[in-house]
């Protein structure tokens, strides 16, 4: 590709109707080609290599600030890892080049490949660690929910702000052991659950979208998912509030090393996505959100829904890829 030196509303702009698409367009076609042989690794390592290389044919001069580890864990996009030409102007970018490791490797609903990109500066650089996390779709006043509140009286305040019972209420969560407490509470007062086994990011952006039936994301789950969501929720509309659960000294460390001061500051959308910001997603596996990659014999078809924050441009684009199918190059 050749080198072109842009401004940055302007590079925001050209990604959005292609080259991000491209990025994880390439990561889904390769992680899918290993699609239910069990291979958790390999497919992720997969999508890894080919998220790598679209980046680095693109016109910017990227750090990646949320990825899949540190830069000891050098095989994967590493945080602080360079991206890029270097050609361009300067953009943060957050990965995870296949969220749902596990459904892909199984072959199950829901695994997509994902990234975020803004102007430099303007993503929050969290580690990779846990994150507690509460989020709604957009139509609300400010002040609905709460991080700090019971999850009871989330459940209550939305159904109120809906107009709706609480028995009306879905909220989706991880299946897992930590959550047992906050699944009681939320049966407790008559809402419904929907729990996924993975896909973190998919599971926050569910609550923006009417079709899927979920009004409201609980729990805990990565910090690097979470900041992807919110990059998404910040385009598409919604509230979220996040704390990082920073429970080490050693993460303590990594954290001030990042520059945050205050371990224990709730986040809002605007605190870990600031300004334009471009969100992208491709289906590797089919879920509620995309169509998985369909391999036929001359053609490789993807779907993708790619957003813009400053217009609110949600685009989704089903493309057919003829040289991957002909040559099977990711």
């Amino acid at each position: 590709m050749a080198s072109i030196t842009v401004q940055p509303e302007l590079l925001l702009e050209r990604i959005l109707t292609l080259e991000i698409v491209r990025v994880t367009e390439r990561a889904a076609v390769s992680s899918a080609r290993l699609r239910g042989h069990g291979k958790d690794k390999a497919s992720d390592q997969a999508a890894v290599d080919a998220m790598r290389r679209e980046l680095n044919k693109l016109p910017i001069d990227g750090t990646v600030v949320i990825g899949e580890g540190e830069i000891d864990e050098a095989p994967m996009l590493f945080i602080g890892e360079q991206v890029g030409t270097k050609q361009g102007p300067k953009v943060d970018i957050a990965v995870d080049p296949l969220e749902g490791t596990t459904l892909c490797a199984k072959n199950m609903p829901g695994a997509i490949a994902t990234i975020a990109m803004a102007n430099g500066g303007t993503l929050l650089h969290a580690p990779d660690c846990y994150m507690q996390k509460i989020a709604i779709g957009p139509g609300y006043p400010k002040g609905v929910i709460d991080l700090d509140a019971p999850t009871e009286e989330n459940i209550i305040n939305l159904a109120k702000a809906k107009g709706v019972k609480p028995s009306d209420i879905t909220a989706i969560l991880l299946d897992r052991p930590r959550h047992a407490d906050m699944i009681a509470a939320v049966r407790k007062v008559g809402a419904a659950v929907s729990l996924i086994t993975d896909g973190d990011v998919a599971g926050v952006i569910h609550c923006a979208e009417p079709r899927t039936g979920i009004d409201i994301y609980l729990g805990i789950g990565g910090a690097p998912e979470g900041v992807l969501a919110a990059a998404a929720l910040r385009c598409i509309g919604g509230q979220m509030q996040t704390r990082l659960i920073i429970d080490t000294e050693e993460l303590h460390e990594r954290t001030l090393k990042m520059g945050i001061k205050d371990a224990k500051k709730k986040y809002q959308i605007e605190d870990m996505v600031r300004g334009d910001c471009l969100f992208a997603a491709t289906g590797v596996t089919s879920g509620a959100m995309l169509d998985g990659v369909k391999f036929g014999k001359e053609v490789i078809e993807t779907d993708t829904v790619v957003m813009r924050s400053v217009t609110g441009t949600v685009r989704r684009v089903r493309a057919e890829h003829r040289e991957l199918a002909k040559f099977h190059l990711d």
